[in-house]
């Protein structure tokens, strides 16, 4: 007489392998972060650095986080790179002939659970003062 399988004990250790799996991945957290070295900056101002006519006398930063449940959010992500970049300019207190330039945006990805996503955007750049020389 040949013995077959128990298909009842084959379902109930793929059961609990699926169970087992579904809770390590749901409880384990992940974070990404990557830097947005694309050249988005809109701004048509045109400045020749040939000559020693500027200055660097700082740097400036701003942040943003966007907080998402299934997917849904306070904010769009494209628009999180817009508002950390605006938060940096704010944060710059620019006058007279200043600018910033070397802007740099960071974004970092905590996924706490599938199920709840944190996205931080940070950009930073240095602040120049063009001078008369």
């Amino acid at each position: 007489m040949v013995q077959g399988y128990n298909s009842l004990s084959v379902m109930k250790k793929l059961l609990l392998a699926s169970v087992v799996a579904a809770c390590v991945l749901g409880l384990s957290s992940c974070g990404i972060s990557q830097n947005l070295t694309s050249n988005q900056n809109q701004n048509q101002t045109s400045v020749v650095l040939s000559q020693d006519n500027y200055r660097i006398i700082g740097t400036a930063s701003g942040e943003v986080t966007g907080r998402y449940i299934f997917g849904l959010g306070n904010i769009r992500k494209h628009a999180l790179r817009a508002n950390a970049i605006d938060e940096m300019t704010k944060n710059a207190k620019l006058s007279g002939s200043q600018a910033i330039v070397n802007t740099t945006v960071k974004q970092s990805v905590k996924m706490i659970t599938p199920i709840y996503v944190e996205v931080t955007v940070t950009a930073t750049g240095n602040i120049v003062e063009f001078t008369n020389k």
